[in-house]
């Protein structure tokens, strides 16, 4: 599957600035692009997850603004990028009004261009669906890492990320549950919205409580 000419217009600021429980469903199908000095890599977006800030347990934002959070206090249309488990990278994108601290956690998509870069990034996927599927190889295929924190998406045509249009997902095809690993006063909200069928759509994976000498998880924004 790929985008035709008439899709490949960016998504402007406005379309991030709105209630994240709107942006999310919304991005299914639109395609992100990571340019890198090896050249471009293109992914439809299959499986997303929506955070609501302070209000909302599971947000990194729910306890208010730190210095690893900043960017989502900021204006919508940038990514927050978080380093978890002292080897991952995760891609957010902020949306809502400046202040609400909304994001979206981009959790899969399918690899429509620069697949060569993507394998080489993620050498041991058995096959394009798996080059993105989850969170962390979403990342780490599009070599995403804290370097990219702030970046703006609806930035200059040359940004090392931008949305495009895409082939937005029809109503029927969006699908929605509970967020993978969420637990305590999150867990049950569906905020989790992926591509009904589709093969690069991550496991869903329940909140696993852990000892207390193990380290705390906290996932999505």
């Amino acid at each position: 599957m790929t985008a035709g000419p008439d899709d490949r217009t960016p998504l402007d600021r406005d379309f991030f600035d709105r209630p994240v429980l709107q942006v999310a469903p919304d991005l299914l199908g639109r395609v992100l692009v990571r340019r890198t000095p090896d050249g471009p890599i293109e992914l439809r977006l299959t499986e997303v997850e929506a955070y609501a800030g302070q209000a909302d347990p599971g947000s990194h934002a729910y306890r208010g603004r730190t210095e690893r959070n900043a960017v989502m206090f900021g204006p919508p249309g940038h990514a927050y990028v978080y380093f978890t488990y002292g080897m991952w990278h995760c891609l957010n994108l902020v949306c809502g009004p400046e202040g609400h601290a909304s994001g979206v956690l981009l959790r899969a998509g399918e690899v429509l261009d620069g697949h060569e870069w993507a394998y080489e990034r993620r050498p041991k996927a058995r096959n394009d669906h798996e080059l993105a599927k989850g969170p962390a190889r979403l990342a780490t295929a599009l070599g995403v890492d804290r370097r990219l924190d702030g970046s703006d998406v609806c930035g200059s045509p040359d940004a090392p990320l931008s949305i495009l249009t895409g082939h937005p997902a029809r109503p029927e095809q969006v699908l929605s549950g509970p967020r993978t690993g969420v637990g305590g006063e999150g867990a049950t909200h569906p905020w989790r919205f992926w591509i009904d069928g589709d093969p690069s759509v991550s496991p869903y994976r329940a909140h696993t409580p852990r000892r207390r000498n193990s380290t705390r998880r906290q996932v999505g924004t």
